[in-house]
């Protein structure tokens, strides 16, 4: 062959340890980037439900106490919850703090609204006349 150099045995030596020593830090640091995305997306996950688990419970006309406790069960550990009721409807708030890694750590926010079923009913009863 023309014009290619054999240099022998020992000529690439040590380039495969470079190469992995520079790309294996960059999948390790990808890898952690999905799992703290997953992470993240199943925190707000868990707050869309509990938003709506403690909307219906409002909506039932549940005690304020027990709204709030079932509304904990189902949000991420530490989420706050905040029960509001303005006329017909009621309002459930589920703040949470996402997944940290280091500081890309923020805030996840949700909230559920809902008409009370008394006045689903009256509504219901008025149509029909």
């Amino acid at each position: 062959m023309r014009g290619c150099r054999w240099w022998g045995r020992g000529a690439d030596r040590g380039f495969v340890t470079a190469e992995a020593a520079l790309v294996l830090p960059v999948l390790v640091t990808f890898a952690m980037g999905l799992v703290w995305a997953l992470l993240v997306v199943a925190a707000q996950i868990q707050c869309v439900d509990a938003a709506r688990t403690g909307a219906r419970a409002a909506a039932r006309q549940d005690p304020h106490d027990a709204v709030v406790e079932v509304t904990r069960e189902v949000a991420p550990r530490g989420a706050k919850v905040t029960l509001d009721r303005d006329g017909d409807r009621v309002r459930v708030v589920v703040v949470a703090r996402a997944p940290a890694l280091g500081r890309l750590s923020y805030e996840l926010r949700e909230e559920a609204v809902a008409l009370a079923e008394e006045t689903v009913a009256t509504g219901q009863r008025e149509a029909g006349r």
